[in-house]
């Protein structure tokens, strides 16, 4: 099991970010995450996980155009952004990564179970990213009020991926984030059923 340091660094003491260091961020941290994040569980391997890192003020600005008004700010802050993605046209790649069956033959040409899978799949992955920052050492602010058409838009034009979540990224100021809300208790959220 995990040391404790170690979880307090993935859940007991991690919250969500907005406001953070003057703290720069490497492209070397960012394939870091990737490469931590590309091993979470999915069907059939499929990975449909794809995502964009904004760095410049350009990127940044042409994304607050598609936030609401108060993650609009929230982007404007963020060292990184991170615009999480879902590709929906992910069987092409199946082949490739799960070469022992014919998994694209089991999909088929099912629209709804294609999206279905595409989505369940890339949000395992998401949480996955969001462990895999914390765990080199940064912190998250994931935001979900968006114009997801105008991400799309503005960031993925041409292709089939479709946004996910947006994800601030760097390092938290400790002295102006929020203390932790609660959380439910395991019998107000859980049921054994035997």
């Amino acid at each position: 099991m995990l040391n404790q340091e170690a979880l307090d660094t993935l859940f007991t003491q991690a919250r969500t970010h907005n406001a953070w260091l003057n703290k720069p961020i490497t492209n070397g941290q960012l394939r870091e995450i990737y490469e931590l994040m590309k091993w979470a569980p999915t069907e059939f391997n499929c990975s449909p996980v794809r995502i964009a890192f904004l760095k410049s003020d350009e990127a940044k600005k042409k994304l607050i155009a598609c936030m609401d008004e108060d993650n609009a700010a929230k982007v404007k802050a963020a060292p990184i952004i991170a615009i999480v993605g879902t590709d929906m046209a992910f069987a092409r790649k199946l082949p490739a990564l799960y070469p022992h069956a014919g998994a694209q033959a089991w999909l088929g040409s099912d629209e709804q179970k294609i999206a279905q899978a595409a989505i369940r799949n890339a949000s395992i992955q998401g949480g996955y990213f969001i462990l895999a920052t914390r765990a080199t050492g940064l912190d998250c602010g994931p935001m979900l009020r968006f114009d997801a058409e105008k991400v799309d838009a503005a960031f993925f034009v041409g292709t089939a991926v479709k946004a996910n979540f947006i994800c601030g990224i760097g390092y938290g100021d400790e002295d102006v984030s929020a203390a932790r809300l609660p959380r439910l208790t395991f019998d107000a959220s859980c049921a054994i059923v035997l």
